[in-house]
Protein backbone atom coordinates (compact mmCIF):
# COMPACT_ATOMS: atom_id res chain seq x y z
CA UNK A 1 0.00 0.00 0.00
CA UNK A 2 3.33 1.86 0.98
CA UNK A 3 4.48 1.66 -2.50
CA UNK A 4 0.88 1.83 -4.30
CA UNK A 5 0.31 5.84 -2.34
CA UNK A 6 3.84 6.49 -2.93
CA UNK A 7 3.84 6.24 -7.09
CA UNK A 8 0.12 7.42 -7.20
CA UNK A 9 1.39 10.76 -5.11
CA UNK A 10 4.45 10.98 -7.55
CA UNK A 11 2.71 10.55 -10.76
CA UNK A 12 0.02 12.66 -9.41
CA UNK A 13 2.33 15.53 -8.68
CA UNK A 14 4.02 15.67 -11.68
CA UNK A 15 0.31 15.69 -13.48
CA UNK A 16 -0.50 19.17 -11.57
CA UNK A 17 2.93 20.84 -12.58
CA UNK A 18 2.06 19.89 -16.13
CA UNK A 19 -1.62 20.93 -15.75
CA UNK A 20 -0.09 24.28 -14.17
CA UNK A 21 2.03 24.75 -17.02
CA UNK A 22 -0.98 24.44 -19.65
CA UNK A 23 -3.04 26.53 -17.32
CA UNK A 24 0.02 29.43 -17.92
CA UNK A 25 0.74 28.78 -21.51
CA UNK A 26 -1.94 26.79 -23.27
CA UNK A 27 0.69 25.77 -26.32
CA UNK A 28 2.93 24.77 -23.57
CA UNK A 29 5.46 21.38 -24.61
CA UNK A 30 4.70 19.03 -21.47
CA UNK A 31 7.77 16.43 -20.71
CA UNK A 32 4.55 13.77 -20.42
CA UNK A 33 3.80 14.42 -24.53
CA UNK A 34 5.89 11.47 -25.66
CA UNK A 35 3.54 10.77 -28.99
CA UNK A 36 0.49 11.27 -30.68
CA UNK A 37 -1.06 7.99 -28.13
CA UNK A 38 0.64 9.58 -24.86
CA UNK A 39 0.22 12.77 -24.94
CA UNK A 40 -0.77 14.75 -21.60
CA UNK A 41 -1.88 17.55 -23.39
CA UNK A 42 -4.77 16.05 -24.96
CA UNK A 43 -5.58 14.72 -21.94
CA UNK A 44 -5.29 17.38 -19.54
CA UNK A 45 -7.21 19.51 -21.93
CA UNK A 46 -10.62 17.26 -21.58
CA UNK A 47 -13.08 17.92 -19.48
CA UNK A 48 -12.42 14.90 -17.99
CA UNK A 49 -9.66 15.97 -16.72
CA UNK A 50 -11.58 18.11 -14.31
CA UNK A 51 -14.57 16.61 -13.34
CA UNK A 52 -15.54 17.80 -10.54
CA UNK A 53 -14.51 21.48 -11.41
CA UNK A 54 -10.88 21.62 -10.32
CA UNK A 55 -7.57 19.14 -11.69
CA UNK A 56 -8.38 15.55 -11.19
CA UNK A 57 -4.71 15.64 -10.37
CA UNK A 58 -5.05 17.90 -7.32
CA UNK A 59 -8.18 14.83 -6.07
CA UNK A 60 -5.28 12.70 -6.50
CA UNK A 61 -2.44 14.30 -4.73
CA UNK A 62 -4.81 14.72 -1.86
CA UNK A 63 -6.17 10.56 -1.87
CA UNK A 64 -3.07 8.99 -2.09
CA UNK A 65 -1.66 11.58 0.28
CA UNK A 66 -3.94 10.43 2.43
CA UNK A 67 -3.81 6.81 2.01
CA UNK A 68 -0.23 7.07 2.22
CA UNK A 69 -0.69 8.06 5.66
CA UNK A 70 -2.73 5.43 6.51
CA UNK A 71 -0.66 2.79 5.08
CA UNK A 72 2.58 4.05 7.70
CA UNK A 73 0.12 4.43 10.52
CA UNK A 74 -1.16 0.84 9.38
CA UNK A 75 2.34 -0.87 10.23
CA UNK A 76 0.88 -0.80 13.72
CA UNK A 77 -1.27 -3.43 14.64
CA UNK A 78 -4.08 -1.46 16.08
CA UNK A 79 -5.62 -0.26 13.12
CA UNK A 80 -9.04 0.35 13.49
CA UNK A 81 -11.16 -2.12 11.35
CA UNK A 82 -13.85 1.20 10.77
CA UNK A 83 -10.99 3.36 9.26
CA UNK A 84 -9.86 0.15 7.43
CA UNK A 85 -13.43 -0.70 5.74
CA UNK A 86 -13.41 3.12 4.92
CA UNK A 87 -10.48 3.41 3.35
CA UNK A 88 -11.21 0.32 1.80
CA UNK A 89 -14.03 2.23 0.69
CA UNK A 90 -12.61 4.98 -0.61
CA UNK A 91 -10.04 3.31 -2.39
CA UNK A 92 -12.45 1.13 -4.38
CA UNK A 93 -14.13 4.41 -5.20
CA UNK A 94 -11.01 5.98 -6.81
CA UNK A 95 -10.50 2.85 -8.83
CA UNK A 96 -14.05 2.68 -10.51
CA UNK A 97 -12.83 6.35 -10.94
CA UNK A 98 -9.92 5.27 -12.60
CA UNK A 99 -11.62 2.91 -14.46
CA UNK A 100 -13.62 5.38 -16.07
CA UNK A 101 -11.04 7.83 -16.63
CA UNK A 102 -8.67 5.37 -18.43
CA UNK A 103 -11.86 4.32 -20.36
CA UNK A 104 -12.80 7.81 -21.34
CA UNK A 105 -9.08 8.91 -21.87
CA UNK A 106 -8.73 5.92 -24.31
CA UNK A 107 -12.44 5.79 -26.01
CA UNK A 108 -13.45 9.78 -26.05
CA UNK A 109 -9.99 11.86 -25.94
CA UNK A 110 -8.18 9.33 -27.47
CA UNK A 111 -5.21 9.98 -25.71
CA UNK A 112 -3.39 8.51 -22.54
CA UNK A 113 -1.28 10.50 -19.96
CA UNK A 114 1.64 8.48 -18.94
CA UNK A 115 1.03 9.77 -15.38
CA UNK A 116 -2.56 8.45 -15.42
CA UNK A 117 -1.29 4.65 -16.16
CA UNK A 118 0.81 5.27 -13.26
CA UNK A 119 -1.38 6.38 -10.94
CA UNK A 120 -3.83 3.62 -11.84
CA UNK A 121 -1.05 1.40 -11.12
CA UNK A 122 -1.08 2.68 -7.43
CA UNK A 123 -4.65 2.21 -7.33
CA UNK A 124 -4.61 -1.27 -8.30
CA UNK A 125 -1.53 -1.77 -5.19
CA UNK A 126 -3.70 -0.16 -2.57
CA UNK A 127 -6.51 -2.25 -3.76
CA UNK A 128 -4.83 -5.03 -4.05
CA UNK A 129 -3.39 -4.49 -0.38
CA UNK A 130 -6.89 -3.64 0.84
CA UNK A 131 -8.29 -6.76 0.10
CA UNK A 132 -5.73 -8.78 1.92
CA UNK A 133 -5.66 -6.52 4.48
CA UNK A 134 -9.21 -6.56 5.48
CA UNK A 135 -10.50 -9.78 4.45
CA UNK A 136 -11.00 -11.03 8.06
CA UNK A 137 -13.09 -7.50 8.13
CA UNK A 138 -15.11 -7.66 5.65
CA UNK A 139 -19.17 -8.06 6.01
CA UNK A 140 -19.51 -11.54 4.87
CA UNK A 141 -21.00 -14.71 6.00
CA UNK A 142 -18.40 -17.19 7.57
CA UNK A 143 -18.22 -19.47 4.52
CA UNK A 144 -17.98 -16.29 1.97
CA UNK A 145 -14.82 -15.12 4.20
CA UNK A 146 -13.37 -18.38 4.51
CA UNK A 147 -13.30 -18.99 0.69
CA UNK A 148 -12.25 -15.39 0.09
CA UNK A 149 -9.43 -15.93 2.44
CA UNK A 150 -8.59 -19.76 0.38
CA UNK A 151 -8.46 -17.78 -2.54
CA UNK A 152 -6.38 -15.36 -0.89
CA UNK A 153 -3.64 -17.81 0.47
CA UNK A 154 -3.26 -19.44 -3.20
CA UNK A 155 -3.03 -16.19 -5.29
CA UNK A 156 -5.74 -15.80 -6.97
CA UNK A 157 -6.19 -12.02 -5.61
CA UNK A 158 -2.93 -11.52 -7.66
CA UNK A 159 -4.35 -13.33 -10.55
CA UNK A 160 -7.28 -11.00 -10.78
CA UNK A 161 -5.70 -8.07 -10.48
CA UNK A 162 -3.29 -8.99 -12.80
CA UNK A 163 -5.69 -10.19 -14.90
CA UNK A 164 -7.56 -6.74 -14.69
CA UNK A 165 -4.38 -4.68 -15.41
CA UNK A 166 -3.98 -7.16 -18.38
CA UNK A 167 -7.09 -6.75 -19.65
CA UNK A 168 -6.81 -2.75 -20.18
CA UNK A 169 -3.48 -3.01 -21.35
CA UNK A 170 -5.10 -5.12 -24.07
CA UNK A 171 -7.84 -3.11 -24.76
CA UNK A 172 -6.38 0.33 -24.82
CA UNK A 173 -3.52 -1.18 -27.14
CA UNK A 174 -5.80 -2.62 -29.85
CA UNK A 175 -7.94 0.56 -29.50
CA UNK A 176 -4.49 2.58 -30.22
CA UNK A 177 -3.61 -0.05 -33.20
CA UNK A 178 -6.98 0.03 -35.05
Amino acid sequence: MTVGSAVGLIASFLQMLEKLSLLKNPHAALMCNINSVFSCTNVLNAWQSSVFGFPNSLMCIVFFSLTLGVALAGLRPDLQRWLRLMMHGFTLFFLCFGLWFLAESTYVVNALCIYCVFCFSGLLLINFAWLRLNVDALPLSDGSRKSLQRGINRGADIFGWLLLALCMAIAMTLHFHH
